[in-house]
């Protein structure tokens, strides 16, 4: 099935607004960062990563601008990406969850971790958390991972959405 050019420009409309919603989410994670001295743990470090991906993901969606069958690899790429970033920010939430004495100790710093251990090792201890990662951090009564959950199920949605349903309502009309 072919996309009009009309559809196929709306289509990488709706991309670059998926990749600017992204860009600002880790805006927003850098002020909260360097403005306002909210320290990221391990997982909120990778949770920022997980969203650049998803950034990066509707950025080749708009460069590309595919037609036909290529817009289903973007719109599960979208969906996978989304999908491994919330999975992260659910591991994140569990661990605030968590009874102190139930917490796990507190590990070395992520740059530490990267300098002396192989990069499966290092992921391997980032999920696990530590004690840093069960710091309750909150911003309008809710806490940042719950955000970048709720950030990452909506985002990816919209991006698998647009993709998969060319024909459909997009964002630029």
């Amino acid at each position: 099935m072919a996309v009009s050019w009309i559809e196929w420009r709306r289509l990488r409309g709706s991309n670059t607004l998926g990749f600017l919603a992204c860009a600002l989410l880790i805006a927003v994670a850098y002020y909260l960062e360097l403005v306002l001295g909210m320290e990221p743990c391990p997982l909120c470090i990778i949770q920022r990563i997980a969203m650049a991906a998803l950034g990066v993901v509707f950025l080749l969606a708009v460069l590309h601008g595919p037609r036909g069958a290529g817009r289903f690899v973007y719109a599960f790429l979208a969906l996978l990406t989304a999908a491994g970033g919330g999975a992260v920010a659910v591991r994140h939430l569990w661990l605030q969850s968590l009874p102190p004495e139930r917490v796990p100790a507190c590990g070395p710093g992520l740059d530490f971790m990267m300098d002396a251990f192989p990069l499966q090792e290092v992921l391997v201890m980032v999920l696990q958390g530590s004690g840093d990662c069960a710091e309750v951090e909150t911003l309008f009564g809710v806490t940042l991972p719950a955000w970048t959950l709720a950030a990452f199920v909506l985002i990816g949605l919209y991006g698998f959405w647009v993709n998969i349903k060319p024909r459909e309502r997009l964002i630029w009309s």
